[in-house]
């Protein structure tokens, strides 16, 4: 027995058609009008959309940072995924300084494998490399990793040089891999924040002025330049602002093997009206790159409706805001700084620590913010409703495209016969409020706080499996599944 999907309409990157879908297994196996219900189970989608399951595939769950971890896992975190439609991500593996990327790999599968709800993938953000690590690198390819994620910011931490950069685009052009690049000048960004910190300027709203945007276009521009050299399949990740899009659009224009991406709070959160809030407030919106301003907001919807950008993606890294409360110093001598979750279940009061570390330094506000359950709402309600994006559109963003850049595709990110059974049962005409109140992700705050949206999914199916069912949950840990990807997938 089956599942059938009836009279819904199926949205795919490049159809809407009225269609009933049949899956068996874990996979779709017909696709047709008036399909026969025989003995399988029936869901009647009359009114709604038949969309794939979400993927993010710019993730950092259970990542330490900036002293702390951050908040969200791949148990709770995958759970929030999924009732925003998110199906699939693809989360950060970090090389541990002195260490090499199996050691890396082998500690995101420990946070990772048994506790699993939805299906994921990994990237492996290289940040120390020599020569032994550069040999390593085709080896990841039998791991089903093909994207290397390198620093063009973080100096004295992270922050490769562009002998090393160049480098490693060869080699990854030789194997069918591709790059991808956290494109700001980190040798600016170490001169600006000393200064501002030394001229008083500590509040959450001067980390913005430590990451102008200028410097996020210079280092776009030298990363698509190298592109151009190699032949390097060349992803720039959460891109933001003006002089970064135009640096990709001119290298897009010259033939070169260049995409990007942006991050939904790009479109919608700015300097003067988030972080430049009263008091420590506008610590919950630090993120690098920074969030910009409006007109920063009219240049990316342009970039997703023309193409020059390709995804949408979160970036998700949150923590709390009000954090560390109860014994956390304790704690964390006592354990190393492992196992937050265990000291937040001793009492509900507990946190570990969070964007407060900051006060009185931006420079030590942990970076990042919450969006893995609000991408697809939010972007659908200001996209789609307003008439900025197809419904096709919105799907190649936040579904097909991702699939195909990072060769899981048509596994993923379609709804055709043969591909994994991850389907949206999308409601167009649902509304709800977006709140921290109501949210399932662990943090005690929402960029979008209040924001009504109208559509969303009302079910949620991971390879024929329901995981949301309006506001009940039905998944469980280890059920997610990791996804292999291949090498030489194409450039969009």
């Amino acid at each position: 027995m089956g599942i059938l999907f009836k009279n819904g309409k199926i949205i795919t990157a490049s159809d809407a058609i009225d269609a009933d879908v049949l899956v068996e297994g874990e996979v779709v196996t017909l696709i047709g009008q008036d399909l026969r219900a025989d003995n399988h189970e029936l869901v009647d989608c009359a009114g709604k959309f038949l969309l794939p399951g979400g993927i993010d595939v710019h993730t950092h769950l259970d990542l330490p940072f900036g002293g702390t971890i951050s908040n969200d896992d791949f148990d709770v975190g995958h759970m929030a995924a999924a009732f925003g439609g998110t199906t699939t991500h693809i989360d950060f593996v970090v090389q541990p300084i002195g260490g090499s990327l199996r050691d890396g790999l082998e500690t995101w599968w420990a946070k990772s494998r048994d506790i699993a709800q939805i299906d994921y993938g990994f990237h492996m953000a290289v940040t120390d490399l020599n020569d032994a690590v550069m040999a390593e690198i085709p080896t990841m390819l039998d791991e089903g990793i093909t994207s290397l994620k390198l620093f063009m910011a973080y100096k004295n931490v992270f922050q490769i040089d562009d002998a090393t950069l160049f480098n490693t685009m060869r080699v990854a052009a030789d194997h069918g891999m591709i790059v991808m690049v956290h494109a700001e000048n980190g040798d600016v960004e170490a001169a600006l924040t000393p200064a501002l910190l030394a001229a008083g300027k500590t509040d959450p709203v001067y980390h913005a002025a430590s990451r102008p945007p200028e410097i996020e276009g210079e280092a776009t521009n030298r990363a698509v330049v190298m592109s151009g050299l190699t032949g390097c399949p060349l992803y720039v990740v959460h891109m933001t602002c003006e002089p970064a899009i135009e640096a990709l659009r001119r290298g897009r224009a010259l033939g070169y093997p260049v995409m990007g991406e942006t991050c939904v709070q790009y479109f919608f959160l700015t300097v003067d009206d988030h972080m430049a809030l009263p008091g420590f407030e506008g610590a919950k919106y630090v993120c690098s790159p920074p969030i910009r301003s409006k007109q920063d907001h009219g240049l990316l919807w342009q970039a997703v409706r023309d193409g020059t950008l390709q995804v949408v993606s979160t970036d998700h890294c949150d923590f709390w805001y009000d954090g560390g409360h109860g014994p956390w110093q304790e704690w964390n001598e006592r354990t190393g700084g492992r196992d937050w979750v265990g000291y937040e279940k001793q009492d509900p009061s507990y946190r570990r620590p969070g964007k407060e570390l900051g006060m009185g330094n931006f420079a030590k506000i942990p970076n990042g913010m919450p969006g893995l359950e609000d991408r697809m709402l939010v972007m659908w309600d200001a996209g789609v409703n307003s008439g900025k994006l197809s419904p096709s559109r919105f799907v190649e963003l936040c579904c097909s495209n991702p699939a195909k850049i990072f060769g899981m595709y048509p596994r993923k990110g379609t709804i055709a016969v043969g591909s994994d059974a991850d389907i949206l049962v999308w409601d167009p005409n649902k509304q709800h409020t977006i709140s921290a109140e109501t949210h399932h992700m662990r943090v005690d705050y929402n960029c979008y706080e209040g924001r009504v949206v109208t559509g969303l999914p009302v079910q949620v199916y991971q390879r024929g499996r329901k995981l949301v069912d309006g506001a009940q949950w039905h998944g469980s840990n280890g059920s997610g599944q990791f996804v292999p990807r291949a090498a030489g997938a194409p450039v969009l």
